[in-house]
């Protein structure tokens, strides 16, 4: 099959293109960067040098490419070891899952492609219910004011993707080579410097992924398409942090996380309370059923203990 892959230099972008081409897919891929053009030849990828954010370019690398698939994986995320600056974070990712999304969904409409889009299930569902959500239950329907734009643009795309037939995987969050929760990744140093404390009880539920089986899925849904689908990609143990931060903090040789009382994450912001003691995790079921993938790493347990051993 031809793929291409917008946002080939991201984390996902680097764990999925090995996969495409050991299962014999050629690949175009994007870069925003002249000098990352070249690291993507030398894995086997044809770069296509652009923004997102350019229509004209676009359309353009998608009709040169003329792919049977366009995978979109484009973020811009950073600062994610500051809670406080949550909105901050996300901006330019939040412009790349919309007018970005609407620019590959123009390309694809004229080369014929189908798309394979990225989202989240780590903190959007209503805080209600049970602690782990399907891709059944709703997302919030008021969010804190700090996230009230990024879950504007992910449901943009979980909206536009599937009515074009494409497909949509919501991923948990990451860790691993590459992402932020590994060596030297922004939230690696954060919990190493007891910059990351559990609010209030830690009783929010998270859900997470392996980089490599998040790209993984994607290999899976080419497969196995489900034109209209969105599918929770996640690992089978979803936990609350004052689970999982203390695992992580004794993965990356940190001491055990601070511990701070509700009301001063009020301080910090609502959207700070909400993804340390209300949100809800995701259940992969469906994924499985639909794509047949399941996580080659099952739990966060295993996969974070891991983590001091990959350089």
């Amino acid at each position: 099959m031809n793929i291409f892959l917008a946002g080939a230099t991201g984390a996902v972008g680097r764990a999925l293109i090995p996969q495409l081409i050991d299962n014999g897919h050629a690949v175009t891929g994007t870069t925003r960067s002249d000098g990352k053009a070249a690291e993507l030849r030398a894995l086997g990828v044809t770069p296509a040098v652009l923004d997102g954010l350019d229509r004209a370019a676009v359309i353009g690398a998608v009709r040169a490419a003329g792919p049977d698939v366009i995978v979109h994986q484009m973020t811009a995320l950073s600062g994610l070891d500051d809670l406080r600056r949550f909105e901050q974070a996300f901006a330019l990712t939040n412009r790349l899952r919309t007018e970005g999304t609407d620019n590959l969904l123009a390309a694809a409409a004229e080369v014929g492609a189908t798309v394979v889009a990225q989202s989240y299930a780590g903190w959007p569902y209503e805080p209600a219910g049970g602690p782990v959500k399907t891709e059944d239950d709703p997302l919030m329907a008021d969010p804190p004011k700090q996230m009230r734009t990024t879950l504007a643009a992910m449901r943009h795309l979980e909206r536009v993707v599937p009515a074009a037939g494409g497909m949509v995987l919501r991923y948990g969050g990451f860790y691993g080579p590459g992402t932020g929760i590994a060596r030297g990744g922004e939230q690696w140093e954060a919990v190493h410097a007891r910059r990351f404390p559990i609010v209030g009880d830690g009783g929010a539920v998270w859900s997470f992924c392996h980089i490599d089986d998040a790209a993984g899925a994607v290999v899976a849904a080419l497969d196995r398409p489900a034109p209209g689908a969105v599918l929770n990609v996640v690992d089978d143990d979803p936990a609350p942090v004052r689970e999982w931060l203390p695992a992580l903090a004794r993965a990356v040789g940190a001491k055990p996380p601070r511990r701070v009382p509700r009301w001063v994450g009020r301080l910090l912001g609502a959207h700070v309370v909400h993804i340390m003691c209300d949100a809800r995790g995701a259940s992969n079921a469906r994924a499985k059923e639909v794509l047949g993938w399941t996580p080659s790493v099952p739990s966060w347990r295993e996969g974070f203990a891991q983590l001091s051993t990959v350089s």
